[in-house]
Protein backbone atom coordinates (compact mmCIF):
# COMPACT_ATOMS: atom_id res chain seq x y z
CA UNK A 1 0.00 0.00 0.00
CA UNK A 2 1.24 3.48 -0.82
CA UNK A 3 0.89 5.85 2.14
CA UNK A 4 0.88 9.66 2.06
CA UNK A 5 2.65 11.42 4.92
CA UNK A 6 2.01 15.15 5.15
CA UNK A 7 2.94 18.05 7.42
CA UNK A 8 6.45 16.68 7.82
CA UNK A 9 9.07 18.73 9.61
CA UNK A 10 11.36 20.06 6.88
CA UNK A 11 14.33 18.48 8.69
CA UNK A 12 12.86 14.96 8.84
CA UNK A 13 15.06 12.44 7.05
CA UNK A 14 13.98 9.39 5.07
CA UNK A 15 15.66 7.20 7.69
CA UNK A 16 13.61 8.78 10.50
CA UNK A 17 10.40 8.34 8.53
CA UNK A 18 11.28 4.73 7.74
CA UNK A 19 12.04 4.00 11.40
CA UNK A 20 8.63 5.33 12.47
CA UNK A 21 6.82 3.07 9.99
CA UNK A 22 9.00 0.01 10.58
CA UNK A 23 7.55 -0.21 14.08
CA UNK A 24 4.34 -1.37 12.41
CA UNK A 25 5.67 -3.70 9.71
CA UNK A 26 7.88 -4.11 6.66
CA UNK A 27 8.69 -0.93 4.74
CA UNK A 28 9.44 -1.34 1.04
CA UNK A 29 10.37 2.26 0.24
CA UNK A 30 10.36 5.81 1.60
CA UNK A 31 10.46 9.01 -0.40
CA UNK A 32 10.41 12.56 0.94
CA UNK A 33 9.46 14.95 -1.86
CA UNK A 34 12.00 17.71 -2.43
CA UNK A 35 12.12 20.89 -4.44
CA UNK A 36 13.93 20.17 -7.70
CA UNK A 37 15.86 23.45 -7.58
CA UNK A 38 16.82 23.77 -3.91
CA UNK A 39 16.72 20.12 -2.85
CA UNK A 40 14.88 21.08 0.34
CA UNK A 41 11.92 19.10 1.63
CA UNK A 42 8.43 20.12 0.54
CA UNK A 43 7.04 18.79 3.83
CA UNK A 44 5.44 15.60 2.55
CA UNK A 45 6.38 12.16 1.32
CA UNK A 46 5.32 8.61 0.62
CA UNK A 47 5.94 5.29 2.33
CA UNK A 48 5.25 1.98 0.59
CA UNK A 49 4.41 -1.05 2.73
CA UNK A 50 3.77 -4.40 0.96
CA UNK A 51 1.37 -5.77 3.60
CA UNK A 52 -1.96 -3.88 3.57
CA UNK A 53 -2.91 -4.80 7.16
CA UNK A 54 0.47 -3.59 8.45
CA UNK A 55 0.11 -0.43 6.36
CA UNK A 56 -3.35 0.24 7.78
CA UNK A 57 -2.03 -0.35 11.31
CA UNK A 58 0.74 2.20 10.64
CA UNK A 59 -1.79 4.74 9.32
CA UNK A 60 -4.03 4.26 12.36
CA UNK A 61 -1.12 4.47 14.80
CA UNK A 62 0.82 7.37 13.26
CA UNK A 63 -1.85 9.76 11.96
CA UNK A 64 -1.92 12.80 14.24
CA UNK A 65 1.27 11.91 16.10
CA UNK A 66 4.43 13.96 16.51
CA UNK A 67 7.44 13.28 14.29
CA UNK A 68 10.22 15.76 14.83
CA UNK A 69 8.63 19.11 15.60
CA UNK A 70 5.43 18.50 13.60
CA UNK A 71 2.18 16.61 14.03
CA UNK A 72 2.02 14.49 10.90
CA UNK A 73 -0.93 13.58 8.69
CA UNK A 74 -0.92 9.96 7.49
CA UNK A 75 -3.41 8.33 5.13
CA UNK A 76 -3.68 6.01 2.15
CA UNK A 77 -2.23 7.77 -0.89
CA UNK A 78 -4.66 8.62 -3.65
CA UNK A 79 -3.69 7.44 -7.14
CA UNK A 80 -1.75 9.97 -9.16
CA UNK A 81 -4.00 11.89 -11.54
CA UNK A 82 -2.92 11.72 -15.17
CA UNK A 83 -2.70 15.33 -16.27
CA UNK A 84 -1.26 14.61 -19.72
CA UNK A 85 -4.61 15.30 -21.40
CA UNK A 86 -5.02 18.64 -19.65
CA UNK A 87 -4.39 21.24 -22.32
CA UNK A 88 -4.75 24.21 -20.07
CA UNK A 89 -7.89 26.11 -19.61
CA UNK A 90 -9.28 29.30 -18.30
CA UNK A 91 -8.92 32.25 -20.54
CA UNK A 92 -12.05 32.36 -22.60
CA UNK A 93 -13.79 35.66 -22.95
CA UNK A 94 -11.75 37.98 -20.81
CA UNK A 95 -14.46 40.56 -21.21
CA UNK A 96 -16.93 38.40 -19.26
CA UNK A 97 -19.80 39.75 -17.30
CA UNK A 98 -21.19 41.68 -20.22
CA UNK A 99 -19.06 44.70 -19.41
CA UNK A 100 -17.42 46.70 -22.13
CA UNK A 101 -14.11 48.31 -21.53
Amino acid sequence: MNIYVGKLDYNTTQDELKAAFEQHGQVESVQIITDKYTGSSKGFGFVTMPNDSEAQAAIDALNGTQLGKQTIEVNKAKPKVDRSDNRGGGGGNRNSGGRRW
